[in-house]
């Protein structure tokens, strides 16, 4: 069955120790309200620290990396149109090192949002996945005021229950003002999110389906007055679903994320730049382009052993320089993508590319050049060429590894 996830939300204190811990220093009544501008961009790290029980036996342990890109389009009449990309990714715990993520999913998005936090979306859509969360009164709060609002999940049940649409789970979501907090050696005026779920749903054709769905959120959220938007929130989480088969699948954890404004990147003088770097450098078969998601560094023909991803000796001595290229750009994530010639079967293709894309950002990692929160990895397979796969040329062509610079 598909994981759950939880990438419209992020992670967690427990609000079994903070409804009652206020900040004692004194401070004003605080308003909070979204502000919106045209062209601004932001982009949500959060990382999901997940346990997945059946039956009560635990079955394993994941991190996923939800990884949210969103741009201002336009605002009319108060509303905000927004355009979001969001990719997940994950990695298994309890393996030895720091393993890159592994990415599994990519969602797009469009939606409106007022300032008070309200969404407008079309039902086609499966992110963000928690909506008209947090939603905010029209007046003045003090520490300790608390205020209701209407909410929903939609989950993304096609995988593991052969529901097409995206599925919407309601709830009434509670929030308490809880004051000035530090994040991170800043201090933020900060609320509390708490909901619970308990749906019983129709009936639905299949031998497997959800009869009962239990859940619970806490939530604690540091507000960025001057931005508008949220800086960091934490989590704590806890979904089961009691299925048609007998079984019951429960999954639990915490998670934290950060919202992070982007600032415009420059691509075509930056490729340029790194062009140049590559030209002094004397690194052959590196080549750059610009794309709409930002600068690619294609390393053709990187040398792995046949049908391996272990690089043959010598390949290191090109990713040491590349790395100290990459470390000219650390406040951009990077994606590394795998790819391969046609030949085999489609599925040893892919698998192919994503371990070969894999060791690349591990070695990265290893030489910190990012932590591994700030790179994902894809496997294409085959999927897109660059050269003809019915001659050696460009079968050549077509074995490579890219490294993009995120813009967003």
């Amino acid at each position: 069955m598909q994981k759950i996830r939880f990438s419209g939300k992020s992670a967690v204190l427990s609000l079994l120790c903070i409804g009652f811990v206020l900040n004692s220093l004194p401070m004003e009544a605080e308003q909070f309200f979204y502000k919106h501008k045209t062209g601004d961009k932001y982009r949500i790290i959060s990382t999901v620290h997940e346990e997945v029980y059946q039956n009560r036996r635990l079955t394993h342990r994941s991190e996923i990396l939800n990884r949210i890109a969103a741009e201002i389009q336009d605002i009319q009449g108060g509303v905000a149109a927004h355009t979001a990309v969001f990719q997940t990714a994950e990695r298994a715990v309890g393996v030895n090192g720091e393993h890159s993520f592994q990415w599994e999913r990519e969602y797009q998005s469009a939606f409106g949002r007022d300032k008070w936090g309200l969404l407008t979306i079309d039902t086609q859509y499966f992110m963000p996945v928690v909506r008209n969360v947090p939603v905010f009164p029209d007046r003045d709060l003090n520490p300790g005021d608390t205020w209701s609002a209407e909410g929903h999940e939609m989950h993304d049940f096609r995988e593991g229950f052969g529901i097409p649409d995206p599925y919407r789970i309601p709830f009434t979501a509670n929030y308490t003002f809880l004051g000035n907090r530090e994040w991170k050696e800043q201090t933020y005026p900060t609320f509390s999110v708490s909901y619970r779920i308990f749906t019983e749903p129709d009936t639905i054709s299949g031998t497997r389906y959800p009869v009962r769905i239990m859940g619970a959120s806490d939530q604690v959220v540091y507000w960025d007055a001057g931005l508008g938007q949220p800086a960091a929130y934490q989590e704590q989480f806890r979904m089961v679903f009691e299925l048609s088969d007998g079984r019951t699948l429960e999954y639990r954890g915490r998670a934290e994320a950060e919202t992070i404004e982007s600032t415009t990147m420059d691509k075509e003088k930056i490729a340029q730049d790194i062009a140049d770097d590559i030209a002094r450098l004397g690194i052959e078969d590196v080549s750059v382009r610009v794309t709409d998601d930002g600068i690619v560094l294609n390393l053709e023909n990187i040398q792995f052993h046949p049908d391996s991803a272990v690089w043959l000796p010598g390949e290191e001595q090109k990713l040491d320089t590349i790395a100290e290229i990459l470390m000219h750009y650390q406040e951009r994530d990077i994606l590394v993508g795998g790819h391969t010639a046609l030949a085999g079967s489609a599925n040893s293709r892919m698998q192919l590319s994503q371990q070969r894309a894999s060791v690349v950002a591990d070695y990265l990692i290893e030489k910190k050049v990012r932590t591994v929160d700030r790179i994902l990895v894809r496997g294409y397979g085959a999927e897109k060429p660059l050269g003809d796969n019915r001659n050696e040329t460009g079968r050549q062509q077509n074995r490579r590894v890219e490294i993009t610079i995120l813009e967003n």
